[in-house]
């Protein structure tokens, strides 16, 4: 019997997932929904992905923007949504960095002292908005509280705090995020 191509493979997991009730997300492609009448349903992904970087001290407030941004029709992407076990996970989230409309760092006294993958995630984006026309908004700055943003930052970008008003965060967030979706066409 012949070996299964890797795309095979692939298919062969939606197909039993799908079979069990299951719906199979692939980032960047579409959700594959089961459907009593045809087996299953495909939902291309149209939407605009958002990276969200964060502290796991800060997750009860990440989740919550994250249901915001959904809410309003966006795609967010977070690890501790989107990692699967065993998965390599900085490649992953290289390229889910790299893949992005936005990159929203969620800055708080829990972030800007802290060292490891939030710190490498902020400096990957920059490095990524590099390759972006200059006119093109890509990081996106957000604080959670009152903590103080990192100079390099503040040089850069123009933050938006959630504090303390979290629904006037969010609809700013959200309304400078569509107009840019439109510039970009």
């Amino acid at each position: 019997m012949a070996e299964l191509s890797p795309t095979e493979q692939l298919a062969q997991v939606v197909i039993r997932s799908v079979a069990a009730g299951k719906e199979v997300e692939i980032d960047g492609l579409g959700v594959f929904y089961p459907d009593a009448a045809r087996g299953f349903r495909f939902e291309p992904s149209g939407l605009p992905q958002v990276f969200i970087a964060y502290v796991k001290e800060d997750l009860k407030a990440v989740e919550r923007l994250c249901e915001a941004l959904e809410a309003a029709e966006f795609s967010p992407w977070m690890d501790a949504r989107k990692l699967v076990p065993g998965q390599n996970w900085p490649r992953a989230i290289e390229s889910a960095i790299e893949t992005s409309d936005f990159f929203v760092a969620c800055f708080s006294e829990n972030s800007v002292n802290k060292t490891g993958g939030f710190q490498s995630e902020v400096r990957f984006a920059l490095d990524c908005a590099r390759r972006v026309p200059l006119d093109e908004i890509f990081v996106v700055p957000l604080r959670l509280d009152a903590c103080s943003v990192p100079r390099s930052i503040q040089r850069e970008f123009q933050y938006i705090d959630l504090f303390p008003d979290w629904a006037r965060g969010i609809r700013r967030l959200v309304a400078m995020m569509r107009r840019e979706v439109a510039r970009r066409g």
